[in-house]
């Protein structure tokens, strides 16, 4: 499991049946209502329902939020974003950002774009205020500029992960905050068992942000997991 606990390996007292499923329902209760504390507008229910009919899978309401806050905190003008989807993430993104502020987000996907180009219009951001550009993100992270960003977002290819990062901490100026989403992997990330290879480098990803004499990371239990760290 490469140093990451599993299950089995808590300290703490095992607790009486019944009292583990009052916790587990309060947890669920706490995480509903985490998950309904930021109202969505209608251009972000517009994009979730786009990308529910092709197949994606969106931000949670809680993950979006803490998205508006980290870019907030930075007082992000500049941020990156590798998977556009529908936007979902993005209107979050946005909405945190400066009214001066830019995202720059990746897709391979133009028609995906597109809905996400209605939806940013729908939420009421001119259209300066992001710039789409199609490809596969290992092809066009290369060229964006180096020290040129507040904050990435990172929801594309699992197996992709490690080299994310590594452009990320390029594209970052210091102080920047670099943000995986999905890194729970709908608790596969701490499954015993035998994993697929999307899992095992989410495992490879964690451990290299946690050791990294580089980054100030922080794991957050919203939506299915984000990982955040600030570069130094």
């Amino acid at each position: 499991m490469c140093g990451f606990p599993t299950p089995t390996d808590t300290v703490t007292p095992r607790q009486p049946r019944g009292q583990e499923r009052v916790i587990t329902g309060n947890r669920q209760t706490s995480w509903a209502f985490a998950d309904a504390y930021v109202a969505e507008d209608d251009a972000l229910r517009w994009a979730r329902d786009r990308a529910r009919e092709a197949g994606l899978r969106s931000v949670t309401p809680s993950t979006g939020a803490a998205l508006r806050l980290l870019a907030a905190s930075v007082d992000a003008k500049a941020v990156a974003e590798i998977g556009t989807g529908t936007g979902v993430s993005g209107i979050h993104l946005l909405h945190g950002m400066r009214p001066d502020g830019v995202l720059t987000t990746v897709d391979p996907e133009p028609e995906h774009q597109q809905f996400a180009r209605q939806a940013f219009r729908a939420s009421g951001f001119a259209s300066n205020r992001s710039r789409f550009i199609p490809g596969r993100a290992l092809d066009v992270l290369p060229r964006l500029a180096d020290a040129g960003y507040d904050l990435v977002f990172c929801d594309g290819d699992r197996l992709e992960l490690l080299d994310y990062l590594a452009e990320s901490l390029r594209l970052l100026r210091p102080g920047g905050l670099v943000v995986f989403e999905g890194v729970f992997a709908n608790g596969r990330t701490v499954d015993s068992g035998p994993q697929p290879t999307e899992v095992i480098r989410i495992r490879e990803l964690l451990r290299t942000v946690r050791e990294s004499q580089e980054l100030v990371p922080s794991l957050l239990p919203v939506g299915d997991g984000l990982l955040c760290a600030v570069k130094r």
